[in-house]
């Protein structure tokens, strides 16, 4: 039965509807997905807030494009599938960018309703649809064009990697993604906690690519098993993306970071999160944790571990962010998520020093009190020292949440590929070319850690800088 559509002065009326959530105090005691989506009902009324704008912004804001007032005007209609068609035209993972994607600074923050209103939630409009759809049992993929004969290598099976695959298999060439570890989806699975994003939900996503026709293959590093210019010399590919991303941790460089117990975020994510360690003595991966546990850091990637943390059962849960909350880069979801389970924050400190016992292991940290100065090149107020004025905390375990440069396995492997000053790769912004000829890359590997979506557009438009130039060569060939 079709629903009545709504008058646009009473959409204005409508609030945003809430996400519905476990409860803090028994979330912190499981790994289960905090934000638990719309219900159909609840859908349905937060469809009615599109205003059906002649001139969407939100699409512009959208780093992969979807045509977003297009699939919602289908979840006002209740039909769920053509909501899904549409989106799965420009994004092949929707029940993954419902989920991580920072909407608030992109498709909802340019939202005409927001003007007047609160923002329509995009983001979550676009999981209920994804979610809708895995409920059924039967996955719905676009359908692919001819196949082209042309075989091209995906290095890295991250949100970049798995974009571009995606595209270039829908576009009829044969993909074949290249995954150090032992399970494809780069940070989706080793990064991004279960509690924000199930593995399952990653798997069962990925499978749609298998679908698609994308092979997968894991243990295999690329600077190691093969290099670059044997996937073109020895496996025969036309082309090569590279998506390796930003999986280099940063420290401090402060007495004590050697100490047993100092770990970058990267590795403690990595055996929680990969490894299984959350569910010990199941799986075999111990994560040695205690009572007292310090993150520095304010982004998203400190606000997993802070969480993290908390679920294993961590007493006292410290961040130390060396600016205020007002310039803590974490997605404000996720910092609020934060608070309220009872997450000590301690603005405008950073550790300056970490003490250790004679075993080695970490006792504590001596924490420095900042202010804020004038605006550095960020265009934030910069941190600076108040003299004088110190503190000390007890610490069983302290992790570095501070970011992460370019994996540099490949880059240092492959002769000719130029390098910016922070090692991340140089390619053409058209293109996404690198300086060698038919060697393509995207993502946190050529921008710096940055988003889901972000990486998934630069490995759409590496698609697409692919296919023209797979087909210049062809043309060049039949032109020779």
């Amino acid at each position: 039965m079709a629903r009545e559509k709504i008058e646009k002065k009473e959409r204005m009326k409508i609030p945003r509807q809430p996400m519905p959530a476990q409860e803090p105090m028994d979330r912190i005691r499981n790994f289960s997905e905090v934000a638990l989506g719309f219900t159909e009902d609840l859908a349905l009324i937060e469809a009615d807030r599109c205003l059906e704008c002649k001139k969407p912004k939100c699409v512009d804001g959208c780093p992969v494009g979807i045509d977003i007032p297009g699939f919602i005007v289908k979840v006002q209609e209740a039909d769920f599938a053509g909501a899904l068609a549409i989106i799965k035209k420009d994004n092949t993972l929707p029940a993954i960018c419902g989920r991580v994607c920072p909407q608030e600074d992109q498709c909802e923050i340019v939202c005409v309703t927001g003007k007047k209103s609160d923002p329509v939630a995009i983001g979550r409009l676009e999981r209920f649809v994804a979610d809708w759809e895995m409920a059924q049992g039967e996955i719905s993929m676009p359908e692919q064009g001819p196949a082209t004969g042309f075989k091209i290598a995906v290095v890295g099976s991250g949100p970049a990697g798995l974009a571009c695959a995606a595209d270039l298999a829908l576009r009829g060439h044969k993909v074949t993604i290249y995954e150090a570890l032992h399970k494809p989806g780069g940070v989706l699975v080793y990064g991004i906690p279960e509690f924000r994003l199930p593995k399952k939900i990653v798997q069962e996503e990925i499978g749609n690519l298998e679908k698609l026709g994308v092979e997968i293959r894991c243990n295999f590093v690329i600077g190691k098993t093969a290099s670059v210019e044997e996937l073109f010399t020895e496996y025969g590919f036309d082309a090569v993306f590279l998506g390796t991303g930003a999986g280099l941790p940063y420290f401090m460089g402060i007495p004590g970071e050697n100490y047993i117990g100092v770990l970058s975020a990267n590795e403690f994510l990595t055996r929680v999160n990969l490894m299984k360690a959350f569910a010990f003595p199941d799986f075999d991966t111990p994560v040695r944790l205690g009572d007292n546990v310090a993150v520095v850091g304010s982004g998203n990637v400190a606000m997993d571990c802070l969480r993290t943390a908390k679920r294993l059962g961590a007493k006292n849960v410290i961040c130390l962010y060396r600016r205020t909350r007002d310039e803590s880069p974490a997605r404000l979801e996720e910092l609020e998520h934060a608070e309220e389970e009872d997450i000590d924050f301690r603005w405008l400190a950073s550790p300056v020093e970490i003490y250790g016992n004679e075993d080695g292991l970490v006792t504590g940290a001596r924490v420095q009190v900042m202010e804020l100065g004038e605006p550095d090149d960020s265009g934030r107020r910069r941190p600076v020292p108040i003299e004088g004025d110190q503190y000390d905390i007890e610490l069983d375990q302290l992790i570095m949440g501070i970011g992460q440069g370019p994996n540099p396995l490949v880059t240092k492997s492959t002769k000719g590929l130029e390098l910016n000053r922070w090692g991340n790769i140089v390619v053409d912004e058209e293109t996404m070319m690198t300086s060698i000829d038919g060697v393509f890359a995207g993502g946190d590997i050529v921008t710096g850690a940055a988003t889901v979506i972000l990486a998934m557009g630069a490995g759409k438009k590496a698609s697409e800088g692919i296919d023209a130039y797979l087909k210049g060569t062809a043309k060049a060939s039949k032109t020779a």
